[in-house]
């Protein structure tokens, strides 16, 4: 039978420690943002955008069509042609750096406004979306008059226009990854964020003007899928970069099937993270817990699978549960917080429906006692041991903080059981042998493999994935490639 093991509540707490929104400026209604300035949507209409924590509107913004987004992508075009894909690449780079220190001297703001408006924790915002995103842009900008270096003995063009579709977990540093290159290599952008997130992508059209960037090198739509369909589907748009899921991301390849547009995806996952007998037992739980928990599961690349090898799983199942109990859920904006809320009522209530699964399969269920809020959207740490390989926890991606344990022999049956997965985003491997990491980061169908550590990002270092993670690299001299037409001289 199933079972549910809870801890008891612990006899004291720390104090709330609330980061001030004091100094936040969240303005009531946002239009869209075309060739420098806002405009309002065609058919006048808006949609609000909540916190998930409380449930309470932050603002309304524009819900775009079909108009909207031809605007968008003309003001783009002349941009291109009469402004941005004139300038030196030198002059290109200045605006990346004079952008990335605005972004630096607004962090708090930020980091605030994606807390309020994602649910990620506070600490997870400042210390690493938005020092990252700033991160982004600086790398790019250094790259802008050195795109001869990066390809050498090959000429290089920029694309034209350049249509970014981002997802809602890592808004601005999705709006970085892809703005940042594309700018940097003398295309203008279109930019479509996520319906529920769209705060801090309309707070850095405000930096853009305060940097000074030429009206129409980026421009910003918002409004729902359907938004997103008639950006990826316009024929202006020479470009495509999406990052969201592997339903969405192949819509939009059919789409672009028989047209000149560049493509790039990077789509789910359903990462495992395996850790050997001779790992380093406390690193890999603390490892495992930032892979799937700190986020809460809110990533592509989250490490929702653990493997374990037979002779250590006792421990690190106990020491495992032993963290999960000392984990805060709670207000994002509270410094003590680990997991936050999730972003919005439907994913929650898709996380619960995997959990119900789970149960139904006979997989082992355990959370920690934790005092939930009743407004909100909010689950807590769940671990699923004694979990089948064809379960549908193990095999299917879930976005939340949700986590299936496996038990291994062998290293060559952990390799077979974690490529048993139609996606190849990510993995991460625990171990001592230097020889023995090599083997498996070898072997393990995943676009990026950590070793010793999980989610480390670095804008010098390619991300992507294989099968149904996607195709295409963003980040690093790859990031560059994405977005330039490559030839001999």
């Amino acid at each position: 039978m199933p079972s549910k093991t809870k801890k008891p509540k612990a006899s004291w707490k720390l104090s709330p420690a609330l980061e001030s929104t004091a100094q936040v400026d969240i303005a009531t209604r946002y239009k869209n943002y075309i060739d420098g300035s806002w405009v309002a949507p065609s058919e006048g209409k808006y949609f609000p955008t909540k916190n998930p924590a409380t449930g309470k509107k932050l603002s309304e913004v524009a819900k775009s069509t079909q108009p909207d987004v031809d605007l968008a992508v003309k003001a783009a075009r002349k941009a291109y042609d009469e402004v941005w894909s004139q300038i030196t690449p030198r002059e290109r780079g200045k605006y990346l750096f004079r952008i990335a220190r605005l972004i630096q001297e607004r962090a708090r703001e930020f980091a605030i406004i994606e807390t309020l408006d994602g649910g990620k924790p506070i600490r997870e915002s400042r210390d690493v979306d938005i020092p990252l995103a700033a991160n982004h842009f600086f790398y790019y900008a250094g790259w802008a008059d050195k795109l001869e270096y990066a390809f050498p003995n090959r000429k290089v063009a920029p694309i034209g226009v350049a249509g970014q579709i981002i997802p809602w977990n890592f808004p601005l540093l999705m709006a970085a990854w892809k703005i940042a290159p594309a700018l940097a290599t003398g295309n203008t952008v279109v930019l479509k964020p996520a319906e529920t997130t769209p705060l801090t992508a309309l707070k850095l059209a405000e930096l853009f003007s305060d940097a000074g960037l030429p009206d129409g090198v980026v421009n910003i739509v918002t409004g729902d899928g359907t938004t997103g369909a008639e950006l990826a589907n316009h024929p202006g748009v020479d470009k495509i970069a999406f990052t969201g899921s592997t339903e969405v991301g192949k819509s939009i390849q059919k789409s672009a099937a028989g047209s000149n547009k560049r493509l790039t995806l990077e789509l789910g996952g359903k990462a495992a993270n395996i850790i050997l007998e001779d790992a380093p037992i406390d690193q890999a739980v603390e490892g495992v817990v930032n892979g799937i928990y700190f986020n809460q599961g809110h990533v592509c690349c989250a490490g929702s699978r653990l493997f374990v090898q037979e002779s250590v799983y006792e421990e690190v199942i106990q020491k495992l549960k032993q963290r999960i109990d000392t984990l805060i859920v709670g207000d994002p904006l509270d410094k003590n917080t680990d997991i936050g809320a999730i972003n919005s009522r439907e994913q929650l209530k898709t996380i619960q429906k995997y959990i119900k699964i789970g149960i139904k399969e006979g997989a082992d269920l355990y959370q920690p006692e934790c005092e939930l809020s009743t407004v909100g959207s909010w689950c807590p740490p769940t671990l699923f041991t004694n979990v089948a390989q064809s379960s549908v926890i193990a095999q299917e991606e879930i976005f939340g903080p949700v986590l299936a344990a496996q038990t291994f022999r062998t290293v060559p049956e952990v390799i077979e059981k974690a490529n048993n997965t139609p996606y190849g985003l990510a993995a991460g491997v625990w171990c001592d042998k230097g020889a023995r990491l090599f083997q498996l980061t070898n072997a393990l169908d995943a676009g990026v493999v950590w070793g010793n550590t999980y989610n480390q990002f670095d804008p010098t270092s390619p991300f992507g994935g294989y099968k149904e993670s996607g195709f295409g690299r963003e980040g690093g001299l790859h990031g560059l490639s994405a977005y330039l037409h490559t030839s001999s001289h």
